[in-house]
């Protein structure tokens, strides 16, 4: 069911390149959003709807959710899913008015102070995957954060599905009502992130799109960038296991199993110097794999190139090999497990011991599970209460400091031949 790579006796080297990964070409799916977005941005809503029409099956006369909607939604909410949403909603809040920066003045000379201001991004766009399954829990990933960020309009759309009336799914709008979210979007794919960057109907353009999809959205996300902010790059789902013989095959195997779910297109990574492990992972996989509910999806993804076992000569290569790999979710299963995850440099999230499976953080672990995908958590983060907010700084200098300093600026100005910026100094300073 799964490949195996074996990358013993290779020593030192760049794993970028044999690393499992998937047939996810951003570039070449630019080419069939591109008119997606481009048919958007000139006829707004009227657009949304044919591709609504053609892509999600559904006919709307609007792509907004009736807020009557949203608070029926909340009302037929099973009672033990919504106790699961307060208590994810309540250790997310935790840890992101922890992250919460504070502005920070320095005095840099006397009469002169340097202010960095932490504002909220005024309007964001959240988008939440509801093709495959109703991912309830990216509504308090992506709300949570924009909250406490203190962000002043937030907007969230999601697929709208034929089943539940054009709407999105009712867990969906139950959550977003529950968050006190009331603008909300039945519209999904590209046309969605290009209804965030450029307005169409009833929706204000954003200043930022945030949420994972799959890769025509990630490919919006991309194309769009620069017309909009975006978090990051998050598609397909992925999990790696750095595991030596200390793990127990079963939960290993169960944590393959859980992100293989989620997706056809999602992967599963075991990394391993214990050929013994390997095997019983295996067997494990073919055992849980034959009674889990969505079989044939995992199959699909544990069979797939994104997917295998990579066996390595210890866990000095291991490290080299997830480190390259750079994997959304990174879970240390190994004696020492703590010193070990202290050593990752490129992970959106490191799982670390027995008891933190990925599915921790997926809901109630109190972190958050919009991750970079494909690689890219080697320069991007997850999504915080940072990424709704930006950085200003605040220049203030009274006029003894300015002349303190007015003959470097003035040098340095002319060094550039930019005689401008020196006499904007200069007829400040100059003795009249």
């Amino acid at each position: 069911m799964i490949r195996r790579t074996d990358l013993r006796g290779r020593g030192a080297a760049d794993y970028r390149d044999v690393v499992p990964r998937a047939d996810f070409d951003v570039e070449a799916a630019l080419e069939a959003v591109r008119p997606i977005c481009d048919a958007v941005r000139h006829r707004g809503v009227d657009a949304i709807t044919e591709l609504t029409a053609r892509f999600d099956g559904v006919e709307q006369t609007d792509i907004a959710v009736p807020v009557a909607a949203l608070h029926r939604a909340l009302e037929g909410l099973d009672p033990a899913v919504r106790a699961g949403l307060e208590e994810s909603v309540r250790r997310l809040r935790a840890t992101c008015e922890a992250e919460l920066e504070q502005d920070v003045t320095t005095e840099v000379v006397p009469g002169g102070t340097v202010t960095q201001r932490m504002v909220p991004i005024r309007r964001v766009g959240l988008y939440v995957p509801g093709g495959i399954a109703p991912l309830v829990s990216s509504v308090v990933m992506n709300v949570v954060p924009a909250q406490v960020a203190g962000v002043e309009s937030i907007a969230l759309t999601s697929s709208p599905q034929a089943g539940h009336g054009g709407l999105p799914h009712p867990t969906i709008l139950a959550a977003c009502a529950l968050l006190g979210v009331e603008e909300v979007y039945a519209v999904g794919g590209a046309q969605a992130v290009a209804m965030f960057a450029y307005g169409a109907g009833p929706c204000e353009r954003v200043d930022l799109v945030t949420g994972p999809g799959n890769i025509y959205t990630v490919s919006a996300k991309r194309l769009l960038k620069g017309v909009v902010g975006i978090d990051s790059e998050a598609g397909p789902t992925e999990i790696a296991v750095l595991a030596d013989d200390s793990a127990d095959p079963a939960h290993v195997a169960a944590d393959l199993l859980s992100q293989a779910e989620h997706d056809p297109m999602a992967a599963a990574v075991l990394v391993t110097p214990s050929p013994t492990l390997a095997d019983e992972v295996e067997v494990e996989l073919d055992k849980q794999v034959s009674v889990t509910r969505h079989a044939e999806r995992v199959r699909t993804a544990l069979s797939g190139r994104q997917s295998g076992i990579v066996l390595v000569d210890d866990l000095e290569q291991g490290l080299a090999v997830v480190d390259a790999y750079a994997a959304e979710h990174l879970e240390i299963q190994t004696r020492d497990a703590a010193a070990i995850a202290r050593r990752v440099r490129n992970a959106g999230a490191i799982f670390v011991g027995p008891f933190a499976p990925v599915s921790l953080g997926d809901y109630c672990a109190g972190s958050n599970h919009v991750l970079p995908t494909g690689g890219c958590a080697c320069h991007s983060s997850g999504l915080s209460v940072r990424a709704f907010r930006k950085a200003v700084h605040v220049v203030e200098y009274d006029e003894g400091a300015l002349r303190d300093v007015a003959p470097h600026v003035v040098t340095l100005a002319h060094a550039e031949d930019l005689p401008g910026h020196a006499a904007a100094v200069d007829v400040r300073v100059q003795e009249r």
